[in-house]
C-alpha cells in the first residue's frame, strides 16, 4: 500500500495526476495488437515495469495496473482463462514495485462485454462471477484503490462498482461516449450516466475516460460536473482530427493535451490523465502544470493584530487614497485600460504614449498586468512609476505572489506607496510551470488573500509580523473575480475571504456573458460588507482569438452565440467591430450594476479598448 494518506482524502486536498495509456505503449514497444497485452504481466514483466517507470518519473500521482482486460471472459478468448489470478498478480506487484510508497497503484479493471455486444439481465451472474474474481485478487495483492474504466454501458459498470466495493477499496467508475450516441431518457449520454453514478452507493468517484481527444470534453464536462456532487476524473485520448483552414490536422502534442488538461482542473475536475494515445511526454507537462494549479500552500503566518494594538493610528480614508478612490467613494462610475508593459526598455516611450492616449479620452486609469501568464516583461513597478512621473493618468499595477517572498512583498508596498503608488491590484499569479520559463521557482508564501490580508495591516500601521508601520500607508487595495467560475461556491467563498482582508474593490476577468456577471452580483450582494466591482470588458477581434480566449484563457468563457457572431466576420476590420459592438452592449446591459469598466487592449490595440469605453 502506498505511504500517502488514504486516495480518497488525498483526492479531497487537491487534485491528482493519472498516468497515460499502457495500450499504446506496449504497442510502441512492437508488440502487434493481436497479443494479449494482460499476459504479458507474465511473459514480459521487465516490458512492463518500464512503462510504469516511465510514468513515475513523468510525475503521475497515480498508475494504473496492466489488467484492464484480465477478467475470464476476456482472456478466454486467448485460451488463458485459467489465468486470471496469476496475471492480475503480476499486474498489481509490476505496478508496486515500480510506484514505490508515495505513488498510488489503481487496479485497472475494464468491461466484460465487447462493445457491440448488449447488455443482457440473462447474463448478471455470470458477468458479476468475473468482475469478483478478478477484483477479489486485484484487492488482495493490494492494489489502493479500483479504476473501472472504459465502460460503454451503464449498467455493466454499475455491476462492476457493486463487485468492487465490496472489498472496502476506493471505487472510480468510468464511462466512455462515443461520438453517435444518442439522447438517453432524454439526457445527454454523459448527463444520464453521471446522474446514474451519483446516486450509487457503490461509486466513489466518477470519471470519464476514452472515445475522443480533449477538445470533446469540453462540452461534456460543465454536464457531468453539474449532474454529480462526487468528485471528477477525466480522462481523454491525445487528440482525434480536427479541421483548420480546410484541412485536418491531428492536434495530439503534449503542449495541445495540457493546454486542455488545465481547463478541466478550472473547471472543477479533480483528476486528469491520459487514455489512447497518450504518453509519459503528455503527463510529464501535464503534470508540471497541474502540480503548480493545483493549490498554494500558506506557509507564513501573517499577523491578524498589531504587537501594540492600543497605538493610535490614522486610517487614510478611502475618498484621500487617490483620484481613483475617490471617484469610488462618491459612487462615480470609473474607467481603465489595461496595457501590457513591454518587453524591452526600448519601447518604453511608446507605451507611455499609449497611456497619454488613455489620458486625452477621459479614462481614470492605466491597469499594468504583472508577468501575465508567468512571462517576462519590464517590471509592473517600474512600468507604473514611469506612468506617474511621464504622464498625467493614475497606474493601477497589477502585484502577484509569484515572484516575491513576504519580505520581498512588504518591501515594494512600502517603497511603491513613498514613491506615489496608491492604486493596486493584488493577484495569485499564474504558475510559472505556465509561461516562458517553467522551471522557474514560484514563491507563493502567500496567495492574494493573504497579501490582501498584508496590504491591509500596512494601512492599519503595522506589518505581517505585527511591528509598527509609521506612518501607515494608504494603499487602494483591489483584488481579482470570476463571475463564470464552475466552482462558483468556492470562487465566492474567495470573494468574501478578499473583503474580509481588506479588499476595498474588485476587477473581474473579461466578461462575455453579462447575465452571469449579474448572478455574480446577486449572488454576493447579500453579504454584509460589499465592495464596488469593475467589470472586465475583452473587445474580441476575430473568431481564432475568440476561440483562444475561450479554450486557452482559464476563467474566461466566451457564449456560443458570441462565437456565431464572430464567425460571421469575412474581414479582420469587420472582426474588429463586431468585437466593439459586443463589449458595448455588455457594457451597457451591466452599466446601473456595476461600479466602472476596465476594457483591455487587444493585440496593444488601444483604441480598440477606447472605442469600447466611448460614450
Amino acid at each position: 500500500m502506498s505511504a500517502q494518506p488514504p486516495f480518497l482524502e488525498r483526492i479531497a486536498r487537491s487534485p491528482v495526476i493519472f498516468d497515460g495509456a499502457m495500450g499504446t505503449m506496449i504497442y510502441q514497444r512492437g508488440v502487434f495488437v493481436n497479443a494479449c497485452y494482460d499476459e504479458l504481466c507474465l511473459t514480459r514483466p521487465e516490458l512492463i515495469g518500464a512503462i510504469h517507470e516511465e510514468y513515475v518519473e513523468a510525475g503521475a500521482d497515480v498508475i494504473e495496473t496492466n489488467s484492464f482486460g484480465a477478467n475470464r471472459m476476456k482472456l478466454g478468448a486467448f485460451g488463458l482463462a485459467d489465468k486470471v489470478e496469476a496475471i492480475n498478480r503480476a499486474a498489481v506487484r509490476l505496478a508496486k514495485q515500480a510506484a514505490g510508497e508515495d505513488i498510488y497503484v489503481a487496479a485497472s479493471v475494464g468491461p466484460c462485454l465487447p462493445l457491440e455486444q448488449p447488455f443482457e439481465k440473462e447474463r448478471i451472474a455470470e458477468l458479476s462471477a468475473a468482475f469478483s474474481e478478478q477484483l477479489s485478487v486485484v484487492a488482495d495483492e493490494g492494489a489502493d484503490l479500483i479504476f473501472l474504466e472504459t465502460f460503454d454501458k451503464i449498467y455493466e459498470l454499475q455491476l462492476a462498482a457493486e463487485a468492487a466495493k465490496a472489498l472496502g477499496l476506493p471505487v472510480i467508475a468510468s464511462f466512455t461516449i462515443c461520438e453517435d450516441h444518442g439522447l438517453m431518457m432524454g439526457l445527454p449520454p454523459e448527463e444520464f450516466a453521471a446522474q446514474r453514478l451519483d446516486a450509487d452507493a457503490n461509486v466513489d468517484l466518477v470519471a470519464t475516460n476514452c472515445g475522443r481527444g480533449p477538445a470533446g470534453y469540453l462540452g461534456m464536462l460543465p454536464r457531468i460536473l453539474r449532474a454529480t456532487s462526487k468528485p471528477v476524473i477525466v480522462m481523454p485520448n491525445a487528440g482525434g482530427p480536427r479541421e483548420h483552414g480546410g484541412r485536418m490536422l491531428y492536434l495530439n502534442s503534449p503542449e495541445y493535451f495540457t493546454e486542455y488538461a488545465k481547463r478541466f482542473l478550472e473547471m472543477g475536475v479533480r483528476g486528469v490523465g491520459g487514455c489512447c494515445g497518450t504518453g509519459p511526454q503528455h503527463i510529464r507537462m501535464a503534470a508540471r502544470a497541474l502540480h503548480a494549479l493545483s493549490g498554494i500552500e500558506h506557509h507564513v503566518q501573517v499577523a491578524a493584530a498589531p504587537a501594540d494594538a492600543d497605538r493610535p493610528v490614522r486610517v487614510v480614508p478611502l475618498a484621500e487614497k487617490s483620484r481613483f478612490a475617490a471617484k469610488l467613494a462618491a459612487g462615480d462610475t470609473v474607467t481603465s485600460v489595461e496595457i501590457l508593459p513591454p518587453r524591452t526598455g526600448g519601447k518604453l516611450e511608446a507605451f507611455l504614449d499609449k497611456c497619454r492616449q488613455c489620458h486625452d479620452a477621459g479614462i481614470d486609469a492605466i491597469n499594468i498586468p504583472d508577468g501575465p501568464r508567468a512571462s517576462t516583461r519590464i517590471s509592473v513597478l517600474l512600468a507604473a512609476l514611469a506612468v506617474l512621473q511621464e504622464t498625467d493618468i493614475e497606474p493601477i499595477p497589477h502585484y502577484c505572489c509569484r515572484d516575491r517572498n513576504l519580505i520581498g512583498m512588504q518591501s515594494d508596498l512600502l517603497g511603491g506607496w513613498a514613491m506615489g503608488l496608491r492604486n493596486w491590484l493584488i493577484i495569485t499569479g499564474d504558475p510559472p510551470k505556465l509561461g516562458d520559463f517553467p522551471d522557474a521557482t514560484g514563491v507563493f508564501d502567500v496567495d492574494s488573500i493573504g497579501l490582501t490580508q498584508v496590504a491591509c495591516g500596512l494601512n492599519h500601521g503595522y506589518d505581517a509580523s505585527g511591528k509598527a508601520v509609521d506612518p501607515p500607508t494608504g494603499l487602494l487595495i483591489g483584488v481579482g473575480a470570476n463571475p463564470v467560475a464552475l466552482e462558483m461556491k468556492r470562487e465566492i467563498d474567495r470573494y468574501f475571504a478578499k473583503i474580509d482582508a481588506g479588499a476595498e474593490y474588485a476587477i473581474t476577468q473579461p466578461v462575455f456573458d453579462a447575465d452571469a456577471l449579474l448572478r455574480f452580483c446577486d449572488n454576493v450582494g447579500g453579504y454584509g460588507r460589499t465592495i464596488p466591482v469593475i467589470v472586465g470588458l475583452y473587445p474580441l477581434i476575430s473568431l481564432r482569438n475568440a476561440q483562444f480566449m475561450n479554450d486557452h484563457v482559464p476563467g474566461v468563457v466566451v457564449p456560443d452565440d458570441i462565437l456565431e457572431r464572430m464567425a460571421g466576420c469575412e474581414t479582420r476590420e469587420d472582426g474588429i467591430r463586431m468585437g466593439v459592438e459586443i463589449a458595448r452592449e455588455i457594457r451597457a446591459r451591466l452599466a446601473d450594476r456595476v461600479a466602472g469598466f476596465q476594457a483591455s487592449a487587444p493585440l496593444g490595440k488601444t483604441q480598440v479598448a477606447l472605442d469600447v469605453l466611448a460614450d
